[in-house]
């Protein structure tokens, strides 16, 4: 009698899901995520200045910033790779249940763990494509905006997804101040992660909940006036932040505290719970 191919490939996840070789890579995503974050705030603190041409400080001027470095191919592969092991491992959180989470918690674990999947991804597709010499591929924030501003309740769905947006921004606000990332993490050898890691997760989260939650309320924005044109990506958020009072000190900072969560995102690497 043949095996319930239900249960077979629920056994195949699991042991995938405990294989060394998808948590080492899966490890080496975070690692990615440390290179883009490390590369997007050195973006938007020459944006603070100036220095940085429109709509290039965002992931796609990440990407092709390492595409043009000296051997920019190899390490956007390397990227990809780290992004799609992180995306398998998140899809499987999602499908089996996140690990050391109660099971009232599952629904909402399972929930963030598929949103992360297709976050990350999105984001080995995109280095990927950048690492075969192409772009992003994608049209304008705007005009996604604008496409869905023209669907039935169009401006309730921006501002909806506005607001999650900005949720999201709270929630990494919140999680750096109360230092909750530090769930995130094992020990060292059964000790407690260092104070440094846990400085830069704070600065990290906070700054990177701040360029989340001004990116929302452009969406808001776009719903309220019904202009596709206020809605816009990280790039406009950042150049938001840079054109109020004190803004290139703003932007400095957050720029600053970007680039510390890349750091924090190297530590996450070595210290993740997988």
């Amino acid at each position: 009698m043949s095996s319930d191919p239900a249960r077979t490939a629920e056994r195949t996840a699991r042991r995938a899901r405990r294989s060394s070789v998808l948590q080492t890579l899966a490890r080496s995503g975070y690692a990615a995520s440390g290179v883009v974050h490390l590369l997007l705030g050195y973006l938007a603190v020459r944006l603070a200045f100036g220095s940085t041409p429109a709509g290039s400080a965002d992931q796609n001027g990440v990407f092709q910033e390492l595409a043009s470095a000296p051997g920019g191919a190899a390490l956007l592969w390397v990227v990809a790779v780290g992004f799609g092991a992180l995306a398998l491992w998140q899809l499987l959180e999602a499908l089996l249940g996140v690990a050391g989470t109660d099971t009232a918690k599952q629904a909402g674990a399972r929930a963030k763990a598929a949103a992360k999947a297709v976050l990350y991804g999105v984001l080995a597709a995109t280095a990927g494509r950048y690492a075969q010499g192409g772009s992003s591929g994608g049209g304008t924030q705007e005009s996604l905006t604008a496409d869905l501003m023209k669907a039935p309740a169009g401006r309730w769905l921006v501002a909806a997804v506005g607001l999650a947006i900005v949720g999201v921004g709270v929630f990494h606000v919140v999680k750096g101040w109360r230092k909750n990332f530090l769930d995130d993490l094992r020990g060292t050898g059964g000790g407690a992660v260092g104070q440094a890691v846990v400085r830069l997760g704070q600065v990290g989260y906070e700054a990177k909940g701040v360029a989340l939650g001004v990116l929302g309320g452009l969406f808001v924005a776009a719903a309220w006036t019904s202009d596709a044109q206020k809605a816009g990506g990280i790039d406009d958020a950042l150049r938001v932040i840079r054109d109020q009072p004190y803004g290139t000190v703003l932007l400095v900072a957050t720029g600053v505290g970007i680039a510390a969560y890349g750091v924090y995102s190297f530590a996450r690497a070595r210290y993740a719970r997988l």
